[in-house]
């Protein structure tokens, strides 16, 4: 139990540090990790608690501690919780300390204009690893891409949805 719980709070910690542009960004590589490299849960395991965690309130990463619960209980929940929002927290308000600093400064304004497309494309990642994860058949993958059409074009709640696509599974449609 301890060394998984090590190895939660170093994954976690690492993830923390590199999640620009929101938690959402480091899905891909926790999905990696989680699935791929300590086979802690299967991609559908995954895919079902960041569901879960989307759905409830609160921040976006709430999947990091149910997944923190999934793979050793309470304790991997706190270890979880405490190493992905901690680290990220510090840094965030030293960063926040220097860019009020040096906010007339010509290389902020640089560094703000080349983070907006890495996060752009590390969201665009998440989103292709979840979509991959669950989408085994051509109906599932057709029904996501309705759904980001939707929610791209229109100012849906993304409950309406989460609502519609439960909706589609309870019918059995495409089963």
């Amino acid at each position: 139990m301890n060394d998984t719980l090590v190895s939660l709070a170093l994954l976690y910690g690492q993830l923390s540090l590199v999640a620009f542009g929101g938690g959402n960004t480091i899905l891909p590589e926790m999905h990696r990790q989680v699935v791929d490299v300590h086979h802690w849960m299967s991609g559908a395991d995954f895919a079902a608690l960041y569901a879960l965690a989307q759905a409830a309130p609160g921040p976006n990463m709430m999947v990091v501690p149910l997944i923190g619960w999934h793979v050793a209980g309470w304790p991997g929940m706190v270890v979880s919780t405490l190493a992905v929002f901690g680290p990220s927290s510090v840094l965030t308000i030293i960063a926040l300390g220097l860019w009020s600093r040096f906010k007339n400064q010509a290389w902020r304004a640089a560094i703000q204009n080349g983070l907006i497309p890495i996060s752009v494309g590390l969201i665009a990642a998440s989103a292709y690893v979840i979509t991959r994860t669950v989408d085994r058949e051509w109906i599932f993958a057709a029904i996501t891409l309705a759904a980001a059409a939707v929610a791209s074009r229109l100012k849906l709640h993304p409950l309406w949805l989460l609502a519609a696509g439960a909706l589609i599974g309870w019918t059995g449609f495409g089963q």
